[in-house]
């Protein structure tokens, strides 16, 4: 029965009752029947049960495990707009720039019918718009742009230039890729550092030389007098040099006449530390593997998504000992200024809740690391599609052969496919079997595409 122009007034009184004491939980009822309406009146598309039941869960600061294409994103807008009522500012986290402004310009037209302000975080912002943005209600934003404004903020010398308020309240959108595949992703913001080039093409240039630590054949690892000069810990991606490796170290550097005197005088022991990062570069990180070598860069490419991460670059000198190994121009070395990681970051606000298809596997995680409840929430309509168990082969040459079937038969309909590798080297070599099968393919950073 209400008129249009009733909904920012009855915000603004939602708002007056907090500011007099009252609880969020009390006011839950009428604002989540507000945005509903809104949502009905502005996009005609009026929230489902379950997405009621969506949205009291992440108001509650829990994860909500919800269908792919149950409609998360209009779910979060009651709670959004609930816990906006108080003033301190909510962030809703997406994975991409493109999710960023979608999400925003697609949602935000309910947040100002209801009388709210609704800014958005893009990389290609000036200081000042985002300042704007962060002063709004309701602010859509990736992670990392987040992350980076929360660093910036902290080189400020004078707290009235910072434009990041309050770490008030979050729904991150893909939490699961957010918070537990990412959570140790440390962001960084780096300045130039001494030239140290000539010692990295110096520590690459005797590696060869050095010898990797026999292993026993029947454990597959190192006894305590396994001879060589260092070992490998492909887990922790970590190399370990043996008290023989330091010697055979200090006798190259000395023969090559890359360091007089003993390798532990003075700045001769920052070898050692070249060294690592060189037998690193070498031993753990694979061309078209963890990077790829474009004009003459090395780009890193994403663990997770097979993406190239352009412009982001490893630190403590792996990328330039990478860079020597490829036989490429060395860039200076970048120092750290200031870095945190996801996990850290995120823990700041005072409350935090998220969305996600799959959840439920990582409950335990989410719980013991972030203290946050999974919950799953039913579909809308009994979900017909049949999800299959995963299938195990003995070997890998059995699996790839099972996929160049299952890709021929589906092919053979004229129904396109997408396949995920978890690297170039797997999307090649699956290409050139399925070539030999005659069937037409391209290869992309991420995928393969019939």
């Amino acid at each position: 029965a209400l008129h249009d122009e009733d909904f920012p007034r009855i915000t603004n009184d939602l708002k007056e009752r907090i500011r007099s004491g009252e609880k969020l939980d009390a006011l839950l009822p009428q604002a989540f029947a507000l945005a509903r309406e809104a949502a009905d009146r502005v996009l005609h598309e009026r929230h489902y049960d379950e997405q009621i039941m969506g949205a009291i869960v992440l108001h509650q600061g829990s994860i909500l495990e919800m269908k792919t294409g149950e409609g998360k994103t209009l779910t979060c807008v009651p709670a959004a707009y609930l816990n906006a009522l108080e003033g301190k500012g909510v962030h809703i986290v997406t994975v991409n720039d493109y999710l960023a402004r979608r999400d925003a310009s697609w949602m935000g037209p309910i947040y100002r019918f209801l009388g709210l302000t609704v800014g958005t975080i893009v990389s290609d912002m000036a200081t000042e718009e985002r300042r704007v943005a962060y002063d709004c209600d309701i602010t859509y934003g990736t992670n990392n742009e987040f992350g980076f404004d929360y660093l910036r903020d902290n080189m400020k010398w004078d707290w009235r230039d910072k434009i990041q308020p309050l770490h008030h309240y979050c729904i991150v959108d893909e939490i699961d890729s957010i918070l537990i595949d990412e959570a140790r992703t440390p962001l960084i913001i780096s300045g130039q550092a001494a030239d140290d080039t000539m010692k990295i093409r110096a520590a690459n240039s005797i590696v060869a030389a050095l010898q990797e630590c026999t292993k026993d054949p029947e454990t597959g690892e190192y006894p305590d007098d396994a001879e060589g000069d260092y070992q490998v810990d492909e887990k922790q991606k970590r190399i370990t040099f043996s008290n023989q490796g330091l010697m055979q170290i200090e006798s190259l550097l000395q023969k090559n006449r890359i360091i007089t005197g003993s390798l532990y005088d003075g700045d001769n022991f920052e070898f050692v530390h070249y060294m690592t990062q060189a037998v690193k570069a070498h031993k753990l990180f694979h061309l078209d593997v963890d990077y790829v070598v474009s004009d003459k860069k090395v780009e890193i490419v994403d663990e997770f998504t097979g993406r190239v991460l352009h412009g982001r670059r490893y630190s403590d000198g792996l990328h330039q000992a990478i860079e020597a190994k490829e036989g490429i121009r060395v860039e200076v070395q970048n120092k750290t200024l200031a870095t945190i990681t996801f996990q850290n970051f995120f823990r700041m606000y005072d409350k935090i809740s998220g969305m996600t298809g799959t959840a439920d596997t990582e409950a335990p995680e989410f719980q013991k690391i972030y203290n946050l409840d999974v919950v799953v929430i039913p579909t809308h309509l009994p979900v017909v599609r049949k999800d299959q168990q995963d299938l195990v082969y003995l070997t890998e040459a059995y699996k790839l052969d099972a996929i160049c079937q299952e890709i021929e038969r589906v092919h053979a309909i004229g129904q396109p496919i997408l396949i995920g590798t978890v690297s170039i080297e797997k999307s090649e070599q699956l290409s050139i079997l399925l070539k030999k099968r005659g069937i037409q393919n391209h290869t992309g950073l991420c995928c393969q595409t019939l």
